[in-house]
């Protein structure tokens, strides 16, 4: 199953809402993406550019999508993004195709 880099911030609303009512929502992620057919791999609260961090494995990015689209655009949101991951492996046979592609730049 493909892997996901999944970024999220809360809103103001968001975060007002979980100062007057803490709680894990990692469980509740976690339990959404069980019920897309997935795993969650790990959850992080964090602060910076996201407040939360998480790996997880999805069927397909029709799936990763769909999540992206139920969770993002909830108003406790501000910010949701999606990134594919590869592993090496995975990396190692796109650079060996890329080999033979046969693009060439246009100044070369």
């Amino acid at each position: 199953m493909p892997n996901y880099l999944i970024q999220a911030s809360y809103s103001k609303q968001g975060i007002s809402d979980l100062i007057s009512n803490p709680q894990d929502r990692s469980a509740i992620v976690k339990s959404v993406i069980e019920g897309l057919g997935g795993t969650m791999n790990s959850f992080f609260f964090a602060f910076g550019d996201y407040d939360a961090v998480l790996i997880a494995e999805l069927p397909d990015n029709v799936t990763a999508a769909a999540l992206a689209m139920a969770v993002g655009s909830t108003p406790g949101l501000s910010e949701y993004k999606t990134t594919v991951l590869m592993t090496s492996q995975e990396a190692i046979e796109a650079m060996q195709k890329a080999s033979g592609v046969g693009y060439k730049s246009p100044s070369g």
